[in-house]
């Protein structure tokens, strides 16, 4: 692994952003209640979303590529234009909207889109000769076609706050858009990596055959109907929710196989293994946030039904998405700090192992602030309560440092000399 900084100035990021959405959410509870669609709400959406997901996801990139993927993605300065490019994005986007500039917001999610451009343009054409499944490289290449889509929408979105450009109701084209990035860029990058990284998490056999496939194509069919329901006004919108949800389906299927196909667990691995209970934690929130979709896919419009659609991205980015990117560092981040101390000196090994260097504790505490932080936090939207709102933003702004701090004591592992073993 040629650089150990790239990686951590991604995760740096995603943390500083995951705990400003969550500090300013305790900050003024009220001010991100009610109907979602205002600038102060979208602000701390995309601070959980490009801040944290997309951060977290770019980042991991150049530590899946060589452990999990079979790729070493060699860094060059293009890898760290596209972090400055992503940075500078994160930045203007979430303050244009904190002021309601919508002109600099246009400008920022472009400069972001840049960013993710260059990252696919050095990653994909490594990742596409990977010696893994090819479902996997299909999940992760419609990913960055998908965000593309996405990033395309979102900067129309804001040019035509100021001048028209997009026909029909603005409120149709946010929806293609979340969609394009929650489901076809997020969700369809975790689930790709799922299959390579989830049987090291569990520990579990690694799913193969042609099945593999399904999720990718379900999900995308899915997308695509739902782009064409809001966008060209078609009645399309409950099939592309039904592809959607069979698509997670497959997924989960493929999840309770390793179940059944477990392998034993190192001896160094404690249970409960706070990794294992986020992954649980973030199944069962898809697991709900597929039952709301598919509810709010058939509902009329109302007060309710626009509750649940905040309860419904709650569900799905802090819930699933937020809750396995963390599930899957906690094995990644030691495997990647034991492999750059084990660089120190080529040919030996280090004394402490990838599962000794987080902070039990910690990681413990993290799981059960998320575990309990992500249901309240709905129930506070849902009941438009800012006090159980405040409560449930809390625990998760509690999460979040701690897990920043987590992330702090397990990286430093990387810089430091280690001691080995002996004849080693």
């Amino acid at each position: 692994m040629k650089t150990r900084l790239l990686p951590v100035l991604y995760f740096a990021l995603a943390h500083a952003a995951l705990s400003c959405a969550f500090a300013a959410v305790v900050w003024r509870p009220e001010m991100v209640g009610g109907f979602f669609y205002h600038p102060r709400m979208l602000a701390v959406v995309h601070l959980v979303t490009l801040g944290w997901i997309t951060a977290s996801i770019l980042g991991s990139l150049y530590i899946v590529g060589p452990l999990a993927l079979r790729t070493p993605l060699d860094v060059n300065w293009l890898d760290y234009l596209a972090f400055v490019l992503v940075t500078t994005g994160v930045v203007g986007m979430v303050a244009h909207f904190w002021v309601v500039e919508y002109r600099g917001m246009a400008w920022s999610g472009a400069t972001a889109a840049a960013g993710i451009l260059v990252v696919a343009i050095r990653a994909l054409p490594a990742i596409s000769r990977a010696a893994i499944h090819r479902a996997v490289r299909l999940h992760i290449g419609l990913a960055f076609a998908n965000v593309g889509l996405a990033a395309t929408m979102g900067v129309l979105l804001g040019v035509n706050k100021t001048t028209p450009v997009l026909p029909g109701r603005a409120l149709d084209h946010v929806f293609a858009h979340a969609h394009l990035a929650a489901i076809g860029w997020a969700s369809m990058t975790v689930i790709g990596v799922a299959y390579r990284l989830l049987p090291m998490v569990l520990p579990a056999a690694m799913p193969s055959g042609r099945t593999l496939y399904a999720s990718a194509a379900l999900l995308e069919a899915g997308l695509l109907l739902l782009f064409a329901a809001w966008t060209l006004h078609s009645a399309l919108l409950w099939p592309g929710a039904a592809l959607l949800v069979s698509g997670f389906a497959v997924f989960l299927g493929h999840v309770l196989w390793m179940l059944r196909h477990s392998r034993p667990r190192p001896p160094a691995i404690r249970l409960p293994d706070p990794a294992v209970l986020h992954a649980g934690a973030a199944l069962l929130s898809l697991v709900a946030a597929c039952a709301a979709g598919a509810w709010l896919s058939r509902a009329p419009a109302s007060a309710s039904m626009l509750r649940m659609a905040t309860v419904y991205g709650v569900l799905g980015l802090v819930g699933f998405l937020a809750q396995m990117v963390i599930a899957m560092e906690g094995r990644l981040l030691p495997l990647f700090a034991w492999y750059c101390a084990s660089q120190l000196a080529p040919g030996r090994v280090p004394v402490i192992s990838p599962h000794q260097m987080p902070w039990r504790a910690g990681q413990l505490t993290v799981a059960v602030l998320f575990i309990f932080g992500v249901p309240t936090i709905a129930c506070g939207f849902a009941m438009e309560a800012p006090a159980v709102l405040r409560a449930g933003a809390g625990m998760l702004l509690a999460a979040a440092l701690l897990n920043a701090l987590q992330v702090f004591v397990i990286v430093r592992h990387a810089w430091m000399r280690p001691r080995f073993i002996a004849g080693a």
